[in-house]
């Protein structure tokens, strides 16, 4: 796969975390590790046939098995991108020949400019970004330059951000005349799908588009304890800052914890692939703010502020995100005490999800974790998650050592 890393941030920052051996601190597990992943590579084989040319979703209530996604599910990508990481380890050609079956789905994804929205960077990250880098194949590259274009101009003066989310007819009059003039903390991981753009084409806007968004999202997302806000509202027609609020959190003062996952992850990956230090910097004090706060287990309940009085359910897909950005963040301190401080923390929330929500060795398991949480106001909660699938099996693979990915 690309390279991703510049020349500049290896000779400034030294060798790779991964070369110092820094990705085993004393408490890691690097054997359990190698067995899950290769049991998880297993798993990803076997639901080869059962899926077909599904995508899931988001698990049946109370059992094992996925319900499957429609032409327009924001999480389509994320099985696919998980038979791209299983043909990135093993060079089975069935991996690649059932992720390139999905390429008439996300052409007519594509094709279909009212279905598109900030998980642009989603959809074609995982799949195309995916394609080219791991094959070369041209007709893979020319689907996710389009694809960043078509990302790129959601970008809509004076709004400070690439447009995120679309009004819906089923949304409540308040959140469809906000949804407009939001920007969403999910929306931070598409922005990679720029950066690979520019560097691809040489064209400078899809970098200059992405620093933006990514730089209004560490403004106003990001609290001044380093907790973060799911949505920040601004005024469509002026551009001005409005008020924060949520829209899957417990509260609009709380810290949802995929959220927080999500700049995470999405920080420290686009700090590999620009230098920005201060995308390293706020990811990693939003680090330091999740090691506060996590239960003994690692694996964090669905939103950190949730009261006493509330369940708390836990979100494995939450603890995945987190992890895997945990290990890049070791990564972009490569060479420094840090790396070690946060592979341990990527160490904790790793382990306790193998140690008790890794279900891949269960024949009847048709995912990898359980206990995610997808929305729990709308009663989405213990369900098994093709994001949460996907991330897990992306951190294992950095916890033994692996640093090229998709983003």
């Amino acid at each position: 796969m690309e390279n991703t890393l510049s020349g500049d941030i290896e000779s400034d920052k030294g060798p790779s975390y991964i070369a110092l051996d820094l990705y085993q601190p004393p408490t890691a597990h690097y054997q359990a590790y190698s067995e899950a992943l290769n049991r998880v590579v297993d798993k990803v084989e076997s639901l080869i046939q059962v899926f077909g040319l599904r995508n899931p979703r988001i698990s049946k209530p109370g059992s094992l098995e996925y319900t499957f996604c429609t032409p327009d599910e924001w999480v389509a990508s994320f099985w696919p991108g998980q038979l791209w990481l299983a043909y990135s380890l093993t060079g089975k050609a069935q991996f690649k020949n059932s992720a390139r079956m999905r390429r008439e789905y996300f052409k007519t994804v594509l094709e279909t400019p009212a279905w598109h929205d900030h998980d642009l960077g989603f959809l074609f990250i995982l799949t195309a970004v995916a394609d080219y880098k791991l094959t070369g194949d041209e007709s893979a590259r020319e689907t996710a330059i389009r694809a960043a274009e078509l990302l790129s101009a959601r970008w809509r003066q004076p709004l400070p951000f690439v447009m995120c989310w679309n009004p819906q007819l089923r949304d409540k009059d308040k959140f469809a005349q906000e949804k407009v003039g939001t920007l969403n903390i999910d929306s931070m991981q598409g922005m990679p799908l720029l950066y690979w753009a520019a560097r691809e084409t040489g064209q400078q806007s899809f970098k200059e588009i992405a620093d933006c968004h990514q730089q209004t999202c560490i403004d106003y997302l990001v609290r001044d304890d380093f907790s973060s806000y799911h949505a920040y509202f601004f005024d469509p027609l002026t551009g001005k800052p409005q008020h924060g609020y949520t829209h899957q959190g417990y509260s609009n003062e709380s810290c949802w914890s995929r959220g927080q996952s999500w700049a995470i992850h999405s920080l420290a990956q686009c700090y590999l692939a620009t230098g920005t230090e201060q995308f390293r910097d706020t990811a990693a004090r939003m680090a330091d703010y999740v090691a506060a706060r996590l239960p003994d287990d690692g694996v964090p309940a669905w939103d950190y502020d949730i009261p006493a009085d509330v369940h708390p359910y836990k979100d494995t897909s939450a603890a995945a995100v987190t992890a895997s950005g945990l290990f890049t963040l070791a990564h972009c301190y490569a060479g420094q005490s840090e790396a070690e401080t946060y592979a341990n923390l990527a160490d904790k929330i790793l382990y306790g999800l193998l140690s008790n929500h890794d279900i891949s060795g269960n024949d009847s398991s048709q995912g990898l974790l359980k206990e995610g949480a997808a929305f729990v106001g709308l009663g989405r909660s213990d369900n098994m998650l093709p994001y949460g699938d996907y991330y897990y099996m992306e951190a294992l693979m950095r916890a033994v050592g692996h640093t090229e990915f998709f983003w």
